[in-house]
Order: structure tokens, then C-alpha cells, then sequence
């Protein structure tokens, strides 16, 4: 009789424990849910221009949210678009004045390329976000000053950099007029039908990840148990060890 009560209370702290035992699993496969990056896009080329942006990915999916202001405002009478892009697989920051190759007093895209890398992901207002995008005038942001907010999925190498912290946001377009000569009446390298200017970089940032700390500490409960998963082993342990002296206690009752 004593044996099959002890097998029914250790059998009972075993299912017991289960749930926090696999919890444990589980916060390990939660670690790379949503993470938020930000940058604070800073001018190139004199552009004048600053801007803040904000992207949470959660697996693949990125929530963007962007404010800019002090850019060039209008192109062939009317509102100027502003391609922008995610670059990644180069050094993961911003060219310098140094970068202009030519001397032409502008650093255009392919002289910024070996510091920011390749064009990743396209921020268009609709539709393909693919570099093939890169240069669609049509579906970029426009005016001088503009928010930016969408929702889409990033490709497995673009969430990847971002989360190496390797990826730059470059927004493109500058006013010719305030460009010197020859470099002002020069058309692009990228779209020869367009100007130089058109599609060469006015603002620049690194992505980097915004500390999550805070929410975790602040959280309590769960949090903290899947931030520190050998707690809910430690509980499973302890019910099984309760359930021992449980059993320990009843068994010397019985034999005083």
C-alpha cells in the first residue's frame, strides 16, 4: 500500500513539473520574436534634411514607421519622390565626403556602396518591395517633408543584416540647384534618364537595435521565467522533492 501512494504522489509532481519543464523549451524558441530597430537619419550631400526611423520585425515581417523633413520638395513641378532603401552586405554605416571617387563635390550611390552594401529591400508606398523597385519613382514617398508607415515582409537575407546590424536605410534625392557644377546638370549613374541628383543619397543611418530590457524587467511572472528558463526546472525539482518528504513523514507515522 505504501509503495503504490508513493508511486501515485512522485507520478503527481511529475505531471505537475511537465508543464513548467516544457516551458522552458518553449521560452527558447520565443528569444527571436519581435525586436524593434531605429535609426536617426543624419544628411549627406549638404541635403539639409533629418528624419527618424523606426522597424519592428517580428520574424519576417517588418512594421515601419518614418518621419523626414528638409528635403528636396519638388521635381519636374511636382512633388520630388524619394527612393529609399534598406542597404545591407557592406560595411553597415554611412559614407563619408572621402567617398566621392570623381571629385565632383557629390558622393553619389555607387560611390557610397562599399559603406552601406547593396540595395536589400525597397521602400515603396505599394506593391514590390524587391530591389527590382529600386529606382520606381511612382511608388516612392514624395514632397519635401513626409511620414512613412507600412507593413510588409522582408526577405530572409534583408531581416537577417538588420538583426547583424548590418544594414544602412538611405534615402535618395537632392535638389540640383544646390549641387556644384559639373555634378548638378550630370545625370544619374543608376538611370541615365534621370539627373544626378534624383538618385543620389540625402540621408543616411545604421539600423540598430533598441534595448528591450526594460520590458522584460517590467514584466514579471512569465517574463522572467522564460528570460532565466532554469527557474522552471528548478520548480519542477522542487515539487518532486516536496512529494518525497511528504512521503518520507507518512512513512515514519506509520512505524512509530
Amino acid at each position: 500500500m505504501l509503495r503504490s501512494r508513493t508511486c501515485a504522489l512522485l507520478g503527481a509532481a511529475a505531471v505537475m513539473s511537465a508543464p513548467l519543464l516544457l516551458g522552458a523549451g518553449t521560452a527558447t524558441a520565443e528569444q527571436h520574436d519581435s525586436q524593434t530597430f531605429q535609426a536617426s537619419l543624419q544628411p549627406l550631400n549638404n541635403s539639409g534634411a533629418s528624419g527618424t526611423m523606426t522597424i519592428t520585425l517580428d520574424g519576417n515581417e517588418a512594421t515601419v514607421s518614418q518621419n523626414v523633413s528638409g528635403l528636396a520638395a519638388t521635381f519636374q513641378n511636382g512633388p520630388y519622390p524619394h527612393v529609399q532603401h534598406i542597404h545591407i552586405n557592406g560595411q553597415g554605416q554611412c559614407p563619408t565626403a572621402e567617398a566621392d571617387a570623381n571629385g565632383d563635390g557629390v558622393v553619389n550611390t555607387a560611390e557610397g556602396k562599399p559603406s552601406y552594401g547593396g540595395i536589400g529591400t525597397t521602400f515603396t508606398t505599394s506593391g514590390d518591395t524587391s530591389p527590382d523597385s529600386a529606382t520606381d519613382i511612382d511608388r516612392a514617398p514624395s514632397g519635401g517633408n513626409y511620414t512613412y508607415n507600412r507593413t510588409f515582409t522582408l526577405s530572409e537575407e534583408s531581416a537577417q543584416q538588420v538583426r547583424e546590424n548590418n544594414a544602412v536605410i538611405v534615402v535618395h534625392g537632392l535638389d540640383p540647384s544646390t549641387l556644384p557644377e559639373p555634378a548638378a546638370s550630370a545625370q544619374s549613374e543608376l538611370v541615365p534618364s534621370l539627373p544626378l541628383a534624383a538618385t543620389s543619397p540625402a540621408l543616411c543611418a545604421p539600423l540598430t537595435a533598441v534595448p528591450s530590457g526594460g520590458a522584460a524587467a517590467g514584466a514579471g511572472g512569465t517574463a522572467e521565467m522564460q528570460q532565466h528558463p532554469w527557474l522552471l526546472t528548478a520548480g519542477g525539482m522542487a515539487l518532486l522533492t516536496a512529494a518525497g518528504a511528504v512521503v518520507a513523514r507518512r512513512h515514519a507515522r506509520t512505524h512509530q
